[in-house]
Parts: structure tokens; sequence; C-alpha cells
């Protein structure tokens, strides 16, 4: 029986005050034992958290009196037991590193595809306007290893900062289509699309939601193997059930993640 809500969110929104934050948030999650990580810094939130359904809608209730995060993105999984070890609440430099200081989503988001929009692109081949379209995965080379979109590009990535020179490296790859980032839940991806629209490629999109939120509205269509997740499931196929029903050890560090 799956009775373990996994939820993923972020946003990009200025915080300050994150000591207080950090403090009130770990409190919270602690009152309703809810595990996971939580990571906070002045460009936002970026949280990975599981319980029973109750205490997470609680906590999110709690959470979204603060207007700041009216408008997280949840993604929604399920898994027979708890996948998480620890809580950890931690204040970052950055809620996704990408030593890139200039990229400040919080001041103006990329332009987005939903996923209903973007399989209908990969189904006729090209975007509304006829461009061929290119799927540019930002992940890490083990979880682009364990599924990802067919064809699309990935250059091996070992973490997340080395992204910049890759555009820089491969930016004659990207012209003349239409470049879909895509990353596990729609973090990196959205720092992504924003670099690349500064690096001059015309026509950048995000995936909204990322691969989870795919998964969710769309199933497999144009997808190989599973979504890899930072917890002990390893992996959610693209029904959103996990790899393993717990037991390996944990990779859950969201430092890493979406």
């Amino acid at each position: 029986m799956m009775k373990i809500l996994n939820i993923a969110a972020y946003r990009f929104v200025a915080l300050d005050r994150l000591t207080e934050l950090k403090d009130g948030i770990a409190q919270a999650l602690a009152a309703r034992r809810i595990l996971g990580t939580v990571l906070l810094a002045e460009e936002g939130i970026n949280l990975f958290l599981a319980a029973d359904s109750a205490a997470i809608h609680d906590f999110l209730a709690w959470l979204q009196r603060d207007a700041r995060f009216h408008s997280l993105d949840i993604k929604q999984s399920w898994s027979a037991t708890q996948p998480f070890h620890k809580l950890l609440v931690k204040i970052k430099p950055e809620i996704i590193r990408m030593n890139h200081p200039a990229i400040q989503p919080a001041a103006g988001r990329a332009p987005a595809v939903d996923a209903a929009t973007l399989r209908r692109w990969l189904d006729q081949g090209r975007d509304d306007d006829g461009r061929p379209v290119a799927m540019l995965d930002t992940r890490n080379t083990y979880e682009v290893d364990a599924g990802t979109f067919r064809q699309a590009i990935d250059w091996r990535l070992e973490k997340f900062t080395e992204f910049p020179q890759a555009v820089l490296d491969h930016r004659d790859e990207l012209t003349g289509k239409t470049i879909v980032s895509f990353c596990t839940g729609g973090i990196r991806c959205e720092k992504a699309a924003i670099y690349l629209r500064e690096a001059g490629i015309a026509h950048v999109y995000q995936l909204d939601g990322g691969i989870l939120k795919y998964f969710e509205d769309c199933g497999p269509a144009h997808f190989d193997g599973e979504c890899f997740v930072f917890d002990d499931r390893r992996g959610v196929d693209s029904a959103l059930k996990p790899r393993v029903e717990i037991g390996a050890s944990s990779d859950s560090d969201a430092a890493h993640a979406v």
C-alpha cells in the first residue's frame, strides 16, 4: 500500500531573514514528523519531503500562509515506506548551485512549455513554427543514464556548475532549433533556460515542472527509462512508482537535485 506522500517543490523568490525562516520551517516539519531536505537561499526555496498525506498537506497549508510561497509548483508521488532517513533544513548560497550569480530567476523566468504541448511537438517532430525541437538534458551523467527523452542532448555533466561552459562549447549545435531544457522537477532547467537565452540562443523553453510533471501529464511518451530521484526510491517510472521499495542506501541530498 502506497501510504507515504513524497513531494518535490521549489520557487525562485527573494528571501531574507534566512536563519529565522530556517528555524521556523524546521520546527514545523519536526512537529509533523516529516523527513527530507529543505534548502533556503536568498534566491528561493527548494524542498523534498515525505510523510503521511495529512502531515504533508498540513505543513503546506502552514508554509503557504507566507505569501512568498503561494506559487510553489508541487510534484507528488507515493511510496510504501519513508524514503528519507532524517530531516535537514539548510541555508545555502544557491538553492541549486550554478556559480553564475548573474542568473536571477526571481527577476523573470524564461518561457516555459507545458508537458502536453511538448508531447505534441515531439509527436509532430517540430514546434508550432516548424522548427526542429531539441531536448537538452541539464542533469548529471548518472541521472541521465537512468532514463531520458529519446535523442536528448547529453553533455555528460558531472555537476550543474559545468553547464555554462558546456553551452559555450556546444553553442553551434543548438543553432536553428527550438531548445527545451529539462531536469527532474524544473529547478535546474529554469536556470539553464535563462543562461541559454543570455548566451544568444534564440528559441529556448524550459519544461515546466520537469520530468516529474511530464510523467504526471503524459506518461512514458518519448521517454526511455525512469527518472532518477535523490532518495531511497532511487528512481520513479512513468507512473511515478518507485524503482525499489526502499532498502538501498540513500542519495538524498537536495543540493544536487531538481
